[in-house]
């Protein structure tokens, strides 16, 4: 079984990216994004309608963190402090050495490799330092650019489940993509 105790927030660094802790501060930029039907269209969850709810989001990100079952990161561009994105992993099961990884990016920043630069250095950090196993994707199917996203990053599909999450009326595909561990 995993052991993981995340001690100090790791700030991750890429050639143009600054992946950090997320702050209080940072719900000024997440709540456009959180309540934009269109950055949410693939994520199943409810749009955000006040500030106040995002501010609640990243008290639990960050209690997750505190307790070791989870972590996310403010992508940030290494010249501008203000967030732009998140990216972490939730869902650690501890006992099977895997992990769910979850994503979200400002659609200004979209289509300039950003996610991809961003992805590399998040699953390194997943594999070398948490000594995950497996990282998986939940995918709505019908999300090209990010299932592009992953299969660029090297996940394989493993299973595409019919109808089985129920959010918003209506009953919902899933497309499960997964990577294993390169560093064997």
């Amino acid at each position: 079984m995993l052991d993981i105790n995340f001690g100090e927030f790791p700030i991750i660094h890429t050639e143009r990216l600054l992946l950090r802790k997320l702050i209080c501060e940072d719900a000024e930029a997440l709540f456009p994004l959180r309540k934009d039907p269109a950055v949410m269209k693939y994520i199943a969850r409810p749009l955000s309608k006040e500030i106040e709810e995002v501010h609640k989001l990243i008290d639990i990100i960050n209690q997750g963190y505190n307790n070791n079952e989870g972590i996310t990161w403010a992508i940030t561009r290494v010249d501008n402090p203000t967030l732009i994105g998140t990216i972490g992993f939730w869902r650690i099961e501890k006992e099977n050495h895997r992990a769910e990884i979850g994503y979200l990016l400002d659609p200004a920043f979209q289509g300039k490799g950003i996610m991809y630069e961003t992805m590399q250095a998040v699953l390194e950090f997943g594999f070398t330092i948490l000594k995950l196993h497996s990282i998986e994707a939940n995918i709505d199917k019908d999300n090209e650019a990010s299932i592009k996203l992953v299969e660029r990053c090297g996940f394989v599909k493993e299973a595409h489940f019919k109808e089985n999450f129920y959010f918003e009326g209506q009953f919902l595909d899933s497309a499960i993509y997964s990577l294993l561990t390169p560093y064997r």
